[in-house]
């Protein structure tokens, strides 16, 4: 790739780094949409083992490409989306594919459309990790960055596509413990305040 469009694509994506999510950060802020691609990335790495007949390279390129339209959109929270986000963000990937010179543009595409579809076992991973390390940052969170709707999701969102393995069944078993847990130990310090102001 010739250094000007590279330099100009890096531009472009850059703002993946100033787009934030709805999720926040353990140390109190908004986490960026580059932030939770790079996790989502490493925690697929860290899947290898248990996934031997994967083909990991092409899992974590799939992490590391999944939210590029959001440069161009900003990200949109999945309970608050409408089909016009998903047209707007439809829209964003074909001009994220017309920036990119081949055979960037096409294997993008490619990892883009098999995404989408959801049929292989690198694409149905990458959307239960997808889910998870959301679920994972709003458990690092602090519960005042929750909205009442998430006191529920937080138990169940990704469900459906960690259902596909063992592995992620009992990766979501997990967090929806830790979910479990924190809203126990707020409840209970709830209570306890309760009481020393009676």
């Amino acid at each position: 790739m010739k250094p000007a469009q590279l330099i100009e694509f890096l531009g472009v994506i850059e703002k993946l780094k100033c787009n934030t999510r709805h999720s926040w950060t353990s140390s109190g802020r908004r986490e960026s949409v580059a932030e939770h691609t790079w996790r989502l990335a490493v925690l697929a790495m860290l899947c290898k083992d248990e996934y031997p007949d994967m083909d990991n390279d092409k899992l974590i390129r799939m992490c590391l490409v999944h939210d590029l339209g959001e440069a161009l959109t900003g990200d949109v929270p999945s309970f608050y989306k409408t089909e016009q986000n998903e047209l707007s963000e439809a829209e964003a990937w074909e001009q994220i594919f017309l920036m990119l010179p081949e055979p960037y543009a096409s294997e993008i595409r490619a990892l883009y459309e098999e995404m989408e579809k959801r049929e292989t076992p690198e694409a149905k991973l990458y959307k239960a990790l997808d889910n998870m390390e959301a679920v994972i940052s709003h458990n690092e969170a602090s519960l005042d960055t929750w909205i009442p709707l998430e006191y529920t999701l937080n138990l169940t969102y990704g469900e459906e596509n960690a259902a596909w393995s063992p592995y992620t069944r009992e990766l979501r078993a997990y967090l929806t413990e830790q979910t479990k847990q924190k809203l126990e130990k707020a409840e209970a310090e709830h209570e306890r305040k309760q009481d020393q102001n009676n």
